[in-house]
């Protein structure tokens, strides 16, 4: 086995334990926000809301799609061993790190 199959393999079995982590916690149905592209907090997104507050940008003055929405899917993995699960709304997989689950107060 070469290293390169070795790190896609160890990223497949990091990936999968993640994936198998969030379907033991979370049924399909759970409420989430999702990012597809990237999260509020990441640097390309503060950026371009800055400028935006300046005037400085044109286009959509957030780069940040928010879904609040619920997972439709159990999460699995990619070939590169990516963490996926698919939200209602949104065709294909939301990464992982990109789902936060909401909480659901009774």
């Amino acid at each position: 086995m070469t290293r390169y199959q070795a790190r896609v393999e160890a990223a497949k079995r990091k990936g999968q334990k993640r994936a198998d982590e969030f379907n033991a916690r979370y049924p399909i149905g759970t409420p989430v926000m999702a990012y597809p592209s990237v999260r509020p907090e990441h640097p390309v997104a503060v950026t371009h809301q800055q400028r935006a507050k300046e005037g400085r940008t044109f286009g959509s003055p957030d780069p940040c799609k928010r879904l609040d929405t619920v997972t439709r899917t159990p999460a699995w993995i990619l070939g590169d061993g990516s963490p996926v699960v698919s939200v209602e709304g949104y065709a294909g997989g939301i990464h992982l790190p990109h789902v936060d689950v909401k909480q659901v107060t009774s």
